[in-house]
């Protein structure tokens, strides 16, 4: 008797009938009655308030409700990152998870005379990982990396580079540029600066020559090609904004001119003149952007797919 002639026979069997059965029923019972997704959040009252306090020491300001819930929605995307690399055991394979905890055994004196293999077993059996910041910003990485890998960003292309340029070009304009050296006098004696000013005129004083007459200053006496937030940061806006309310001109002393710290007397040496920077100057500036916002849309894209994974609890 050939095969397809048993065939009829072998399909009346009544445990074959069984086992189909139960392979349906057991299909349908999936699709009717899925396993439960894992559970992330809610944030504990101690977390919340953690994230609100940052914020404040941040910038100065209490959140509002809406800045708290966004807050709290990364947070919870951190957790579901950090729960989908444990349960992917991405820690078990880490290097830099693996000296961080021989560093935690080692802080809490677990580690003598055994060997790195059994401490680290030790603290993976103690769940010492589950509470380590650092190890959690890792295996977030880690997450972000795969998550990228799946769907990388292509890399912008040179209309893409162009338009941007065009779009920030106000924004990336070059501002004046000033080179100068400085006498400081601490005290505000108008007597003082003029008198060391006649001397500078009368024998024709270098800036070097002429720093006879400055205090120290510690921020130092000469300044290449700096802007005038550049400037502010040395010498306090005050200064800034007295040294380019002046019809400034190269190679001439001016002052003196008041700052946060006192009176100065200014040598410019050159002028840079504010300009349109080229899009040689801010090339790479522009694609390390346009890089950073495509990874920013594509590790988006595939948050939302991972977070369909999950159950969320606010």
């Amino acid at each position: 008797m050939t095969f397809l002639a048993k065939l009829p026979r072998f399909f009346s069997k009544p445990w074959l009938h069984f086992l189909l059965l139960g392979i349906a029923l057991n299909d349908i019972s999936g699709r009717l009655f899925p396993d439960p997704l894992p559970v992330i959040g809610p944030l504990s009252n101690e977390r919340i308030s953690v994230l609100r306090r940052q914020w404040m020491d941040m910038t100065r300001t209490v959140p509002s409700a809406s800045q708290l819930k966004s807050m709290i929605k990364s947070e919870l995307d951190r957790d579901m990152m950090f729960h989908f690399a444990l349960s992917r055991d991405l820690h078990l394979y880490d290097p830099v998870v693996f000296q961080r905890l021989l560093r935690n055994m080692s802080f809490l004196k677990l580690s003598k005379e055994r060997t790195n293999e059994e401490v680290y077993k030790e603290a993976i059996d103690m769940r010492i990982h589950l509470g380590d910041e650092v190890i959690k910003r890792r295996m977030i990485q880690v997450v972000e990396q795969i998550l990228i890998s799946r769907n990388p960003p292509d890399s912008p292309s040179e209309e893409e580079i162009n338009q941007a340029f065009e779009n920030r070009k106000r924004e990336f304009r070059r501002p004046n540029r000033y080179t100068l050296q400085h006498l400081y006098f601490p005290e505000r004696k108008n007597t003082t600066v003029r008198s060391a000013m006649q001397a500078i005129r009368k024998d024709n004083l270098t800036p070097e020559e002429a720093r006879k007459f400055s205090s120290p200053f510690l921020p130092g006496y000469k300044f290449v090609q700096q802007s005038g937030e550049q400037l502010s940061r040395r010498f306090g806006f005050e200064f800034t904004n007295n040294l380019e309310s002046l019809e400034l001109s190269v190679e001439n002393w001016f002052g003196p001119i008041g700052s946060t710290y006192g009176q100065h007397l200014v040598w410019i040496e050159d002028i840079e003149l504010e300009r349109d920077a080229t899009l040689a100057e801010v090339r790479k500036e522009l694609i390390r952007e346009l890089d950073r916002a495509a990874y920013k849309v594509a590790l988006a894209a595939e948050l939302d797919q991972l977070r369909m994974r999950y159950e969320f609890r606010l």
